[in-house]
């Protein structure tokens, strides 16, 4: 039986339990925890058979051109920008994600993200651990309101948009959003109103969530033209990619008051080595900020139930490729008219 060499560059967990578990003794994993591709020995980028990526390596042309043996590239989560997926075509090497973890999770966590603002407990909290008896009031909160029959605007409805939606219906908010990518008549299946343009979408929109991946076309996509377009006193979530938003203009949209309140999940440089204006003023407590934003380390995926099959996914579709020729979540058709 061939045994084929795994290669994991930036390893969250040296013990591997749950992977071998399922690859046996088919695979022979080179762990590493490693954000440069120079702290891992070139020999072991050139032998491996495949490799299993989370988020803090990037792939690169240059980290390519030295897989001289690699078939298949799993990222091991669902946003793939860490990984250069033009190089790995022009090299005929198939690179693959996985979509199908998480999504209960990730909507979970924007809703939580949405009732902690628009019900106040921030404020609420901070009131009562300062003063027990003065801070046991109800008004005054900045963000407070109710849900039902407020607009819950999604840019995005893949598979977490969708979920994230329907979590909101059930909180009786009318849902409406925004994807050129789904076909005419999706509107029809879902239920869910269909906007035809990122304007309409924000002008109607109370609470607008995003969930779109990264790219060229959407890095910094909310700036501070589209934050102009918002409705006044609206709620914005992102629990997608830091990349899409640029921090330093929501800084200016909260600053001002065109914003009611933010959540965000996910930031441009995580962690944080620079700190962004925004979680700065969050940092300080400043007054101007107080309840009106919220944020998290990246960690709406996570749950343990999550992880396991995260990371179970990742391996059955390495074996799937490697054992079987099957290709499962392709992220850069056409490696395959450059394969070697």
């Amino acid at each position: 039986m061939q045994t084929y060499k795994i290669l994991v560059p930036d390893a969250h967990l040296r013990d591997l339990a749950v992977e071998s578990a399922i690859s046996g003794n088919q695979f022979e994993y080179l762990i590493y925890d490693e954000t440069d591709p120079a702290g891992i020995p070139e020999k072991h980028w050139r032998e491996c058979d495949g490799i299993l990526v989370w988020h803090r390596m990037r792939i690169t042309p240059e980290t390519v051109a030295i897989l001289d043996n690699c078939k298949l590239i799993v990222r091991v989560g669902v946003g793939f920008d860490n990984v250069n997926v033009d190089a790995c075509r022009q090299a005929g090497i198939a690179v693959s994600n996985v979509p199908n973890y998480g999504t209960t999770e990730v909507a979970d966590h924007a809703l939580a993200m949405l009732l902690y603002l628009a019900r106040g407990l921030g404020t609420y909290e901070k009131r009562l651990k300062t003063d027990p008896v003065k801070g046991f009031v109800a008004e005054g909160a900045p963000v407070v309101r109710r849900l039902r029959g407020l607009t819950f605007g999604a840019i995005g409805l893949g598979r977490i948009g969708t979920a994230v939606a329907r979590r909101a219906a059930a909180f009786d908010m009318n849902v409406v959003y925004y994807d050129p990518y789904l076909s005419e008549g999706h509107e029809l299946g879902i239920g869910f109103e269909r906007k035809h343009s990122l304007e309409e979408l924000l002008a109607a929109s109370d609470v607008v969530s995003l969930h779109v991946p990264l790219s060229n076309e959407t890095r910094a996509m909310i700036n501070d033209d589209l934050l102009s377009k918002f409705q006044d006193n609206s709620i914005f979530i992102n629990i997608a990619r830091g990349g899409l938003v640029d921090i330093d203009a929501l800084f200016r949209a909260l600053k001002s008051g065109k914003l009611a309140a933010a959540g965000l999940d996910v930031l441009p440089a995580e962690p944080p080595l620079s700190v962004p204006s925004l979680i700065e003023a969050w940092r300080n407590e400043e007054e101007w900020i107080a309840g009106r934003f919220i944020v998290s380390p990246h960690a709406a995926f996570y749950s343990e139930a999550g992880y396991v099959d995260m990371r179970t996914f990742s391996v059955e579709i390495m074996l799937d490729f490697l054992l079987r020729d099957k290709v499962r979540n392709n992220v850069n058709p056409g490696w395959e008219k450059h394969s070697r």
